[in-house]
């Protein structure tokens, strides 16, 4: 009993705790339901606890769901691109902080305190997300329809398994909460126990409810919306199930091709010229686009709701001087520029990489630095999903289904390369597929730089040893190798903090 009281200190010691598994205050002796607790808003007569009153309730927390999109990308996009294109070849650390650089030299530990703050706030955005879908049936407002409630409730299951798709591809095995712990005392200790301190899921496991959400999810989401991509619609729930049918435990090239030919029925297509995805108007005062025809979900910021972002990664271009006193983060590497090169994608080189003078030089001399240029500004949106990365998926599938079609994945790349007015790709890489996976990874790396998906890339097609233990030789940039490369490389480390709170949770092999 000594060990789980000490354990349970956890709970108490602030949100991550409160959040992680929707840990109830105390019971609220007063009718009728007048006071608001982070979980409760108090209880009724009978004692029983009410979450939700009203659909007022209901709906402010649904905008405080849509929140995490815009005020929390802390985690759900800068720590994902420096995993995503800083542990992989796209890009190196950038500052030379301890907590960053293992991402480059292959030297990360469960004491890292990057991953720490994400597993926790992932944890937290799940937490959310379970309060909703399991109470939002309990309200009694007559005023919030049936027709809204799932819609609501279908919202809440794609925000998870958004959640929960980062979080099994950075760790695999992690515990799959879908519930809400009950209120815990001291008489009721070891009943509930086991709610705060969860058992680890499988891999295959949390698929298996990622596909459950959406699945759920699709028939009651609202449709695309061609002018507001800031929704968890039917359409993220597809290029969701298309992801997900990608990956090893659920893998299945059918239904990638079905969910991605879905997207273009929905409307969706690449947009007009590649700047319309990142560029800024003429007068650098706004960005170009929101809402392209190729945007799936955005979070998105204007004047007075600026985007923080930029500041790690570069300038902030509506601000010419704000926060540029410091390195930054995802340097571009001499590796990935070395691609679009040869290549000949100066299209899309511009678009990912810009060069300032500044007051370092860790990586490049401080008058010529590169800066990863994607996020340029306080007003740029930050693209979760688009179109361009589900037409390259499609192309995947067609090369690695049981009967590969490589001409239908050659047009798709051609049709993505001819946006960037590059050339089709040859005869002799058409028709082997071999050299069509090659073109396809160089292909995906090119496009979608600096948008936290190459390393996932090189995971799902097992590529992490052959890229990466070959990229130190060849980019004179790159700090030395720690570790090389293998199999167990595939999950990032469990934050010991973790291990540490709960004995059912088990490290990752090769930490």
């Amino acid at each position: 009993m000594k060990g789980k009281t000490m354990k349970l200190k956890y709970i108490f010691c602030g949100l991550t705790s409160c959040f992680l598994l929707g840990l109830s205050s105390c019971s609220l002796g007063y009718d009728p339901v007048d006071t608001y607790s982070d979980v409760t808003e108090g209880v009724t007569e009978t004692g029983k606890k009410v979450v939700f009153k009203d659909k007022a309730a209901v709906e402010s927390h649904m905008t405080t769901l849509y929140k995490q999109m815009r005020d929390r990308q802390e985690h759900w996009y800068v720590d994902l691109l420096l995993i995503a294109d800083a542990h992989a070849d796209n890009a190196y650390a950038g500052t030379t902080g301890a907590e960053v650089v293992p991402f480059e030299n292959n030297s990360i530990e469960g004491s890292n305190s990057v991953l720490e703050r994400d597993w926790n706030r992932y944890l937290e955005d799940i937490a959310r997300a379970n309060l909703l879908i399991t109470n939002i049936d309990l309200v009694t407002d007559n005023a919030l329809t049936t027709v809204e409630r799932a819609q609501y409730k279908a919202e809440a299951k794609i925000f998870r398994a958004m959640i929960m798709f980062d979080m099994v591809r950075l760790w695999g095995d992690f515990p799959v909460i879908t519930t809400i712990a009950d209120d815990i005392t001291a008489e009721n200790i070891e009943e509930v126990y086991d709610q705060y301190f969860p058992p680890q899921n499988t891999e295959l496991e949390a698929y298996q409810q990622i596909e459950k959400d959406l699945l759920d999810a699709i028939k009651s989401a609202p449709n695309n919306t061609p002018g507001n991509k800031t929704l968890f619609t039917k359409s993220v729930a597809r290029t969701l199930l298309a992801k997900i049918y990608a990956e090893k435990p659920l893998r299945d090239y059918t239904k990638v091709i079905q969910y991605c030919d879905e997207l273009k029925a929905d409307g969706f297509e690449l947009a007009d010229h590649y700047s319309d995805l990142f560029g800024m108007n003429a007068g650098v005062t706004d960005i170009k686009m929101r809402n392209t025809k190729e945007s799936i979900l955005e979070a998105q910021f204007t004047a007075g709701s600026g985007n923080w972002c930029t500041w790690m990664f570069g300038r902030d271009l509506v601000n010419w001087n704000t926060q540029f006193s410091w390195a930054k983060w995802v340097t571009p590497s001499r590796d990935l520029i070395n691609a679009f090169t040869k290549e000949g994608d100066n299209t899309r080189l511009n678009e990912s990489v810009v060069y300032y003078a500044c007051t370092w030089s860790n990586y490049y001399p401080s008058d010529h630095y590169a800066f990863m240029y994607k996020c340029r500004s306080a007003y740029s949106s930050l693209i979760k999903y688009r179109y361009a990365d589900v037409l390259l998926l499609k192309a995947e599938a067609l090369i690695l289904k049981e009967s590969p079609d490589l001409g239908a994945a050659a047009d798709i790349i051609d049709q993505i390369r001819e946006r960037v007015d590059l050339g089709k790709l040859p005869t002799s890489v058409r028709q082997n597929k071999d050299a069509m996976v090659n073109a396809l990874l160089n292909e995906r790396r090119l496009e979608l730089a600096f948008e936290g998906q190459r390393w996932f890339d090189l995971v799902r097609l097992d590529k992490v040893e052959e890229v990466m233990n070959a990229v130190y030789a060849k980019d004179s940039g790159r700090k030395a190798q720690v570790y090389a490369f293998g199999k167990t490389s595939y999950r990032m480390p469990i934050p010991q903090s973790i291990l540490d709170a709960n004995d059912k949770i088990h490290q990752n092999p090769g930490y």
